[in-house]
């Protein structure tokens, strides 16, 4: 019998609110949040006893031990981080959420929006100077090998632009819709 499962991350920009209540749902099941693995894009779950549990995520760059006492005595118990920035809580079913109001909402949102979007600014800067470069004219200015390696650090710049970037606009529509009740 299988004893480890693994689940795939939604993308915690865009379905933080999903991927714990299936979590929750999973625990239940008796499929327990262990950990997080392949860089957080995955969730390791334990076989164990069905329980009723809730899930809650967090984002604190330098978490201490005043941090972590605060959830503990609201009766949240610290599952697993992402690298020491994120952090998922699991609680009976029926403890208080950690965020209960949309101010304390929307300044954690606004804290990871600001966040990604320091990332995701020099990113978009290089991949559009290295990819526009090239479109504008300046191609038939330069030589042939130039122009292609523009195109090549255009492609580089761009995959962490998408991981910087995508999470950036997922912040920003979720602040709309908190801002929108």
């Amino acid at each position: 019998m299988n004893t480890v499962k693994y689940i795939y991350n939604g993308g915690l920009a865009f379905s933080e609110e999903k991927d714990m209540q299936r979590l929750s749902k999973y625990a239940k099941e008796g499929w327990i949040l262990e950990s997080s693995a392949f860089m957080g894009f995955v969730y390791k779950l334990r076989k164990g006893n069905p329980t009723d549990l809730v899930y809650n995520l967090d984002y604190r760059m330098d978490a201490d031990d005043e941090y972590f006492s605060y959830f503990q005595e609201a009766g949240w118990k610290l599952v697993c981080s992402f690298g020491n920035q994120i952090y998922i809580f699991a609680a009976p079913v029926g403890t208080k959420p950690i965020y209960s109001d949309s101010s304390s909402l929307v300044e954690k949102y606004e804290q990871e929006k600001s966040k990604m979007g320091t990332y995701a600014l020099p990113f978009l800067i290089a991949t559009l100077v290295f990819f526009l470069a090239p479109m504008l004219g300046f191609g038939t200015l330069l030589p042939l090998w130039l122009d292609k390696t523009l195109f090549i650090f255009g492609m580089i710049s761009l995959i962490p632009l998408i991981f910087t970037g995508l999470p950036f606009i997922g912040y920003v529509l979720r602040l709309k819709r908190i801002n929108k009740k």
